[in-house]
C-alpha cells in the first residue's frame, strides 16, 4: 500500500514539484523521504515552524557551466557540467561526481539531495552535494579525458575546497579522473590541498580501501540484517547487478563471508554461473582491459551470458542492486519475491523504483535503502578527508575496521529508529528518519541561514 502524505507535507511536495519542473529523479527522491517524516513532525513541531524541510529542499547552491575541450583530432567539443551544492550544516559539501551523457539538473540535485542523509547517517562531520557533466569518457582516450577534465577544473576550483565542498567520485569518474582534476586543482591554485577531492591514488593523499569501501559496506549492511533475523550470508545465493567498482567489491566481501555470488551484469547482459562467479576474471575484465561482461565466458565456458534480459530473474537469497537509479521494477522485485529472495541492499544510488520497494515491503523482504546500505563510500572518503588533515596515512586493516564499525552503527541507527516511530522493521522509514533529524536539529541550531 502506498503511503499517504499528511495535508503539510503534500503541500511541500507540490511545491518542489512546480519549482522544480521536469526533474523526475529529484521529485522521485524528496516523495520518498517526505513520505515518512509525518511522525518526525508530530513529535518536532518546531521542525514545521522553523520550514526545516522547506529549506532542505532547497540546495544552498546550484552551479552549472559549459566545458569546451579539444579531442585528439583537434575538434572542439562543449559539455555542461553542475555542481549542486545542497546542505552544509553538518559540515562541507561531499559528494562525487558523475560523467555520463545521462547527467542533467534533476539526477544531479537527487544525488545531492540523498548524500544529505546519507552523510549524516556515517556520523560523520559532512554535508550533502554532488557534481557531474553529460561528458561520456568511454571510447575516449587518455588525452581527451585529461583534456576534459582540466577544463572542467578551470570553472570547479573557485567553488571548492576543504573546508567548502569535496567531490569524489561516481560514475565515469575513477582514480584516473581523480588524477587529473586533481592535478589541474594543484596548478591552478599553487597549493597541495589534499583534502579538496577525495579517491586520489595510495601515493598522494589517497584512503587505503577507499575503492573497495562501498561495496564492501552494502554487504557489511545485509550482513547486519541477517544477524538481525538470526542468519548469515554463509551459503547464500547472491545476485549483484553492475560489474563497475561497487558491484566488483560486493562481491568479493560477499565471498569473502561464505556467499556464493551466482550473477553479474553490465549495460548489454548478465554473466550466470551456478559454481560461483570468478571475481578476479572480472576485475581483470572491467578494471584493467576495459571489456564487456560477456568476453567473462571466453576463459569460464561453464557460465552463461543472458543478452538483453533481467538479471534479476535469476534466484537468488539476497540481491545487491549495483548499477545505476531505477534499474530494478516492479515486475522484477515481484520476480524476487516469488524466487524467495530474503533480502535487497541498495548498492548503487535509488536503484529500486518506488513500486518495487512497496512490494518487498508487502511481502516481508528486508529492503536497505542505499542512503544507508551504501554509505560505506562517503564514510570511507571522510576518512580519506581525516588522514589528509593530520598528514596521515593508516592502514587498511584499520580503515577496514573503521568502515566495519561506521556499517554496523547505521544498521543499529536505522533500526532503532525505524522501531521509535512506529515502524520496525522498516529501513527506509528508519534511514530517512535518523538522518533528517541530525540535520535538522543542526539547522535548528544555526538559525535561518
Amino acid at each position: 500500500m502506498k503511503p499517504q502524505l499528511d495535508e503539510k507535507l503534500q503541500s511541500i511536495l507540490q511545491d518542489v514539484l512546480y519549482r522544480n519542473p521536469g526533474e523526475a529523479e529529484f521529485h522521485q527522491a524528496v516523495r520518498e523521504v517526505l513520505e515518512t517524516l509525518g511522525p518526525v513532525l508530530a513529535k518536532y513541531p518546531e521542525f514545521a515552524d522553523k520550514k526545516i524541510i522547506q529549506r532542505i529542499c532547497e540546495p544552498e547552491r546550484q552551479i552549472i557551466f559549459r566545458v569546451p575541450w579539444r579531442d585528439d583530432k583537434g575538434e572542439i567539443h562543449i559539455n555542461r557540467a553542475f555542481r549542486v551544492e545542497f546542505n552544509s550544516a553538518l559540515g562541507p559539501f561531499k559528494g562525487g561526481m558523475r560523467f555520463h551523457p545521462s547527467v542533467y539538473l534533476g539526477i544531479i540535485k537527487f544525488l545531492g539531495f540523498e548524500q544529505i542523509f546519507k552523510n549524516a547517517l556515517t556520523g560523520l562531520p559532512i554535508g550533502g552535494g554532488k557534481g557531474g557533466s553529460d561528458f561520456n569518457p568511454k571510447g575516449r582516450s587518455d588525452s581527451e579525458i585529461e583534456s576534459f577534465c582540466q577544463s572542467l577544473m578551470l570553472e570547479l576550483y573557485r567553488h571548492i575546497g576543504e573546508y567548502t565542498d569535496v567531490p569524489a567520485g561516481d560514475i565515469g569518474v575513477g582514480s584516473r579522473e581523480i588524477g587529473y582534476l586533481f592535478g589541474q586543482y594543484k596548478r591552478i591554485t599553487n597549493r597541495y590541498e589534499s583534502g579538496v577531492i577525495t579517491g586520489k591514488g595510495l601515493g598522494w593523499g589517497g584512503s587505503r580501501a577507499r575503492k573497495e569501501a562501498t561495496g564492501y559496506g552494502v554487504v557489511l549492511f545485509a550482513q547486519e540484517m541477517l544477524k538481525f533475523q538470526r542468519q548469515s550470508l554463509d551459503g547464500m545465493k547472491v545476485v549483484v547487478s553492475g560489474s563497475g567498482n561497487v558491484a566488483i567489491y560486493a562481491m568479493e566481501k560477499a565471498q569473502e563471508l561464505g556467499a556464493i555470488v551466482v550473477a553479474c551484469s553490465d549495460s548489454s547482459g548478465y554473466i550466470y554461473d551456478e559454481n560461483g562467479i570468478d571475481i578476479a576474471t572480472v576485475k581483470r575484465i572491467k578494471e584493467l582491459e576495459r571489456r564487456r561482461i560477456a568476453t567473462y565466458l571466453d576463459s569460464h565456458s561453464s557460465a552463461r551470458y543472458i543478452e538483453g534480459s533481467s538479471i534479476w530473474s535469476v534466484p537468488c537469497d539476497v540481491a545487491l542492486p549495483c548499477a545505476t537509479q531505477n534499474e530494478l521494477t516492479a515486475r522484477d522485485a515481484k520476480t524476487l519475491v516469488e524466487n524467495n529472495c530474503k533480502i535487497v541492499a541498495e548498492g548503487a544510488n535509488m536503484p529500486t523504483t518506488p513500486e518495487g520497494i512497496q512490494l518487498f515491503q508487502s511481502a516481508g523482504v528486508y529492503f536497505a535503502p542505499g542512503k544507508a546500505a551504501n554509505a560505506g563510500g562517503v564514510a570511507t572518503s571522510a576518512l580519506e578527508m581525516q588522514q589528509n588533515a593530520s598528514r596521515d596515512s593508516w592502514s587498511s586493516e584499520y580503515t577496514q575496521k573503521r568502515l566495519q564499525d561506521i556499517m554496523v552503527d547505521i544498521h543499529a541507527s536505522c533500526y532503532e529508529t525505524a522501531a521509535e516511530f512506529g515502524a520496525g522493521g522498516n529501513y527506509v522509514t528508519g534511514a530517512n528518519i535518523a538522518g533528517f533529524i541530525k540535520v535538522a536539529g543542526a539547522m535548528t541550531a544555526m538559525g535561518v541561514i
